[in-house]
C-alpha cells in the first residue's frame, strides 16, 4: 500500500504551476512518474529512503514529458447545468430544474436534475453510479448464468488503471464510468470480467469465451483504444 505524503505541493514548469502528489511505497525500487487520475497534476511514487528533494528534481528533469502529456488531457466537462454528457454513448444535456421531483429524471436526450444548484454534481454522480450498477449487474448475472458460474460481490470504483477486474473468489469490480461509454463497450468489459470466472488468465481459451459472451468484442476494444481517455473528461 502506497503512503501518501499529504503536505500540498506543486511543481513549477515554465509558466505553469502543476499540482504534485508524492507517495512512498515499501516495494518501490526507483522513482516512477505519471499523471494523477484527474489528469491535471503529477504523481511521484518513490522508495522509502529516497529524499523528497531528489524526487522533485527527478520530476523537473522530466518536465518535457509532463507538459507533453498534460497537453493531451481532454478539457474537463463538469456536471453542471447545460453541460452535455454521454449515457451509454448517447449525448444528454444536463438541465437543472429546481421545481422537479425525484432527484434525476431521465428523458430522451435530457437529464433533468432537481434540488439546489450546489447539489447538482453530487445528485448526478449518484444517479450515474446507480445506473452503472443496474446495467452492469444485470449483464454480469446474465453472462455468469450462461456459463453456469456464481458471481461474488460486485463493486464500482473510479480507478483509472483498469475498467474492470475479477479475483479468484468471483468478486467483480468495475469503473462506474463505463455507463458513459457506448453499450457495446460496457457489455464487452462485463463479458471480459465474467470470462475470468472460468479462466483467470488471458489464454486463447479465455479470449474465445470472452468473445462468445460479448456483443462486439473487436469493436469495443478498438473504441477503448481510441477513446478511453474521453471518459475521464466528465464530472
Amino acid at each position: 500500500m502506497a503512503l501518501r505524503l499529504d503536505a500540498p505541493r506543486s511543481l513549477r514548469l515554465g509558466e505553469r504551476e502543476v499540482p504534485l502528489e508524492l507517495r512512498r511505497h515499501p516495494q518501490a525500487r526507483r522513482i516512477t512518474l505519471r499523471l494523477t487520475p484527474e489528469g491535471n497534476g503529477v504523481r511521484l511514487v518513490l522508495p522509502n529512503r529516497t529524499p523528497i528533494h531528489e524526487a522533485v528534481a527527478f520530476a523537473e528533469r522530466n518536465s518535457g514529458w509532463i507538459l507533453k502529456h498534460l497537453e493531451k488531457v481532454p478539457e474537463r466537462i463538469p456536471f453542471a447545468d447545460g453541460a452535455v454528457i454521454p449515457l451509454l454513448g448517447e449525448s444528454h444535456i444536463i438541465a437543472h430544474d429546481p421545481a422537479a421531483r425525484g432527484g434525476v429524471i431521465r428523458e430522451p436526450g435530457l437529464l433533468r436534475v432537481s434540488g439546489q444548484p450546489e447539489h447538482l454534481p453530487r445528485r448526478l454522480g449518484d444517479f450515474l453510479r446507480r445506473e452503472a450498477r443496474a446495467e452492469i449487474g444485470a449483464r454480469a448475472r446474465d453472462k455468469a448464468a450462461r456459463i453456469e458460474r456464481r458471481l461474488g460481490r460486485l463493486s464500482l470504483r473510479d480507478t483509472r488503471s483498469r475498467w474492470g477486474s475479477c479475483n479468484s473468489d468471483g468478486d467483480l469490480n468495475f469503473s462506474w464510468r463505463l455507463i458513459l461509454a457506448p453499450e457495446v463497450v460496457l457489455d464487452y468489459v462485463v463479458a471480459h470480467e465474467v470470462a475470468h470466472l472460468v479462466h483467470l488468465d488471458h489464454s486463447q481459451r479465455f479470449w474465445k469465451l470472452a468473445g462468445r459472451l460479448s456483443e462486439d468484442m473487436s469493436g469495443a476494444k478498438i473504441w477503448l483504444r481510441r477513446n478511453a481517455n474521453e471518459l475521464w473528461r466528465y464530472g
